[in-house]
């Protein structure tokens, strides 16, 4: 996880970011936690899905969840993103909401229930990013 200060949110989030042209979902997710945490992250399994559904202009935005206990490498200190830190999962569970990304409770519950693994959430760009979510 890494404490991050960006243009669009900020607080603590998991790494994350796009797809390159020709990329697998997999294979960007495997470059996007080297590149902002210097881990090398293998034997990755999906856990969830969020659907983003922007009820302005129609505009659909896909993020998939993948998790892992399988890494190796040094933890970077810090990267363009923010700081970069681990943190026990009790922890993370107590921090206050203003302390953590947008939306992070509703990630965070895809990576630890097993029995879900899809959200939804309609956004406007008119309303914050504190969202409705369904989870099936």
């Amino acid at each position: 996880m890494y404490d991050i200060g960006r243009k669009y949110w900020t607080g603590i989030a998991f790494p994350g970011g796009h797809v390159e042209v020709g990329e697998s979902f997999y294979d960007s997710t495997v470059r996007e936690v080297w590149e902002e945490t210097g881990l090398r992250v293998q034997n990755l399994k999906l856990c969830g899905i969020i659907h983003w559904d922007c009820t302005d202009d129609g505009e659909q935005y896909l993020v998939y969840l993948y998790k892992t206990t399988d890494f190796s490498g040094e933890l970077l200190e810090k990267t363009e993103e923010g700081e970069v830190f681990w943190m026990d999962l009790e922890e993370l569970q107590n921090q206050p909401a203003d302390k953590l990304a947008p939306n992070f409770q509703a990630y965070l519950r895809l990576f630890l229930d097993d029995s879900i693994m899809e959200a939804h959430a309609a956004w406007s760009g008119k309303d914050s990013l504190e969202s409705r979510f369904e989870f099936r």
